[in-house]
């Protein structure tokens, strides 16, 4: 069984700037690509970010390429979602996600075997 903890949300003003992270503990032997998705109010979850497990291959969705950076640092089991330039329209529940044994990285979100509880992140205008 794989367990996420995300945390790292707020409150922010329009082109602020917060990190999220998400602490994941899981079979020992197995490897995973991390993924960030996340929520809108009466929107549809959707893909952000997502790196593969030794942290040298990265995928974005548009609206955040430039002002989003995911990372990992596998010594502490963390992925890290750095976000600058905040918009209102980024205001969303975020959560992390474990693909787990998987060369390739994904961007959809049914090829994501575990997740974690959601972080929410609100961008005032």
């Amino acid at each position: 069984q794989v367990q996420l903890q995300a945390s790292g949300g707020g409150l922010v003003q329009d082109g602020g700037s917060l990190t999220l992270s998400c602490v994941f503990s899981g079979r020992t032997g197995s490897w995973y690509n991390m993924g960030w998705f996340r929520q809108a109010p009466g929107k549809d979850r959707e893909f952000v970010a997502a790196i593969n497990w030794n942290g040298i291959s990265t995928e974005y969705t548009e609206s955040v390429k430039g002002r989003f950076t995911i990372s990992r640092d596998n010594t502490k089991n963390t992925v890290y979602l750095q976000m600058r330039s905040l918009k209102p329209e980024d205001t969303a529940i975020y959560s992390c996600a474990a693909e787990v044994n998987n060369v390739d990285v994904s961007v959809r979100e049914d090829e994501y075997d575990y997740w974690g509880q959601g972080t929410l992140v609100t961008v005032s205008s």
